[in-house]
């Protein structure tokens, strides 16, 4: 074996030394096959090995651009005197995947911890950005534990229509009632179609993608700075051999998941999510990344960092701009700095340095963007927990998204028993829905989607639409886009299809929403509705094989972050041990 050993290293100390430097037939035979793909001995032994874990594919709408930045990875990897290798993982595409990528997030996180465990790797670059792609790839490495920085995707460009600037899927929404009211042409529809995605990256809304990657970011799992940058600039390509760079240091001097993600970092992380007004679905994402790193987290924890951050991110759906606009005002740093009293700022990150000297004289360039703690969006969090009949176990709301008119409402139940009955009878006239009902989505949890579709955002009624409505408070067990608006209870559990009083509610019922009181009550006695659920039966499976078993069998409720029983830490037996190497 040849000596390239790099002063001051001793590669004994690298995982992935127990593959290759033995003197026996087995690291024969591992040694042999780098030679059979062209690597001289120079090039891969000694060094540590980095898994570069691309979730890439032609139907990962987000990815597109990730082809040239992995060869930026590796150009950093090889300049830190790392060896890079390319392992492609599941591509949870946002769009494209059903019933829900959502679905699928388990699995790709089951895919990174074995990939993890099992090749000779030192240390991981975790590529990813489309929503469900960034806590898969960080739930994973978390329970492989081996030293990872993550590679956000980007934002992509605004979109553009005429003198419009566009915010996928905000937007979206927002014309298509214009359109079902009867107020826009097919032809500008099509044309806003061509305009609003106009290059790689992620949606350029203070949606789940962007909201993850901040996330990502404050918890200490990502390069200062690196959240906000637009997915085509060239800050981003250097971004990308800087993490190649970063993650070589990161093998030699050991530094794991579990030394960053403390319940500070935690705290942290979801302070900063208050302050972005980021999506809803980011919190069923915190509770299962805590569950991985044994973080003790509840539902309470966010509305307590709730009721004291102030939101100041100016950004859609809540606010006015767009990523590119939070980017050059100085980028999350920069929101850090004006939620700084709330952070524990010595915290560690993956530079090696703490969160404090990495926002240490990061400036806020504009203040319609950032805004002063003075002038806030929100004087508190972008999301509330609510309690109650209803959600027993607890639901969010994302008022600043809400007209407040409606933070506050009592409102006779409108119940769809699934997605496909709601679209059926939405739009009918004669189902006399007025703009005061309440419309209850049910059987659209972890369980009865499956896997939690996007489909708490129920549409507005066309006849409604086209008296000018534009909101109702509507309820679900559901999950919604992060690019969504409007006055929607979400993540009700326990979920309809296991039996939560969401299950039993019936079309007439009325229902009480106080975003101030934190409550959501389904205003009937007592002892009726559990005369009700004495009734129920729960629905049949939707399939009895393969994934969507084992997805049945051990996904946990909403509150508990949808994850797998067995995967949370402490899991079961042996569940923290690496398997032997033979």
């Amino acid at each position: 074996m040849s000596d390239s050993r790099i002063p001051g290293r001793d590669p004994s100390r690298l995982r992935s030394q127990r593959w290759f430097a033995p003197d026996d037939l087995r690291s024969f035979g591992h040694r042999s096959r780098l030679r059979q793909m062209g690597y001289a001995a120079e090039e891969a032994e000694g060094r540590p090995v980095i898994a570069i874990l691309n979730s890439w594919s032609d139907l990962s709408q987000c990815h597109t651009h990730f082809p040239e930045r992995v060869e930026q990875v590796k150009r950093g990897v090889w300049q830190a005197g790392g060896f890079p290798l390319e392992i492609p993982v599941l591509a949870v595409s946002e769009m494209f995947m059903k019933p829900t990528a959502m679905f699928y997030r388990n699995l790709l996180a089951m895919e990174v911890e074995e990939v993890l465990r099992s090749h000779p790797v030192d240390a991981a670059v975790l590529m990813g950005g489309c929503d469900k792609t960034v806590p898969g790839l960080l739930m994973g490495a978390i329970s492989a534990d081996l030293p990872a920085i993550f590679l956000p995707a980007g934002p992509m460009l605004a979109g553009r229509y005429r003198d419009q600037r566009l915010g996928s899927g905000t937007d979206v929404w927002k014309y298509w009632a214009q359109r079902q009211a009867g107020c826009l042409e097919p032809c500008v529809w099509r044309q806003l179609e061509e305009g609003i995605a106009r290059s790689a990256g992620t949606c350029m809304t203070m949606g789940t993608a962007s909201t993850m990657a901040a996330v990502a970011e404050s918890l200490g799992m990502t390069l200062p700075g690196a959240s906000t940058i637009p997915a085509v600039h060239a800050a981003h390509a250097r971004m990308a051999s800087g993490c190649g760079r970063r993650i070589v240091e990161m093998a030699w001097s050991d530094l794991r998941p579990s030394r960053i993600l403390t319940a500070a970092a935690f705290e942290n992380a979801i302070t900063t999510d208050m302050a972005i007004a980021g999506s809803t679905n980011a919190i069923v994402h915190f509770l299962a990344l805590a569950g991985r790193a044994g973080v003790s987290l509840s539902l309470d924890h966010f509305d307590a960092i709730s009721r004291r951050t102030p939101v100041v991110a100016n950004l859609r759906p809540a606010g006015e701009f767009l990523m590119e606009d939070l980017h050059d005002a100085g980028g999350l740093p920069a929101v850090l700095t004006r939620i700084s009293h709330l952070l524990t700022l010595d915290c560690l990150t993956v530079n090696g340095r703490t969160l404090g000297e990495n926002i240490a004289g990061a400036e806020v360039i504009d203040d319609r963007v950032i805004r002063p703690l003075s002038n806030p969006l929100s004087p508190t969090g972008g999301t509330c927990v609510l309690r109650g009949s209803l959600a027993p176990h607890g639901c969010v709301i994302k008022p600043t998204a809400a007209e407040p008119r409606l933070l506050s409402h009592t409102g006779r139940a409108v119940v769809f028993d699934s997605y496909p009955d709601m679209k059926a009878r939405i739009d009918d006239p004669a189902s006399g829905i007025t703009a005061d009902d309440v419309l209850v989505l049910r059987n659209a949890g972890p369980l009865g989607g499956p896997g939690m579709p996007e489909w708490g955002m129920l549409p507005i009624p066309k006849p409604l639409l086209e008296q000018g409505v534009r909101d109702m408070v509507r309820i679900s067990d559901a999950r919604m886009s992060g690019t969504s608006y409007g006055t929607c209870a979400l993540h009700v559990a326990p979920e309809a299809a296991a039996g939560g009083p969401l299950a039993v509610v019936q079309t007439g019922d009325l229902i009480r929403l106080d975003v101030e009181a934190r409550r959501l009550d389904l205003l009937v006695d007592e002892s009726e509705i559990a005369r009700r659920l004495a009734d129920w039966q729960p629905p049949a499976r939707r399939s009895n094989r393969g994934y969507a078993r084992l997805y049945h069998d051990e996904v946990t409720q909403a509150d508990h972050g949808c994850d797998f029983r067995f995967l949370e830490r402490g899991g079961g037996p042996g569940a923290e041990a690496e398997p032997e190497i033979f």
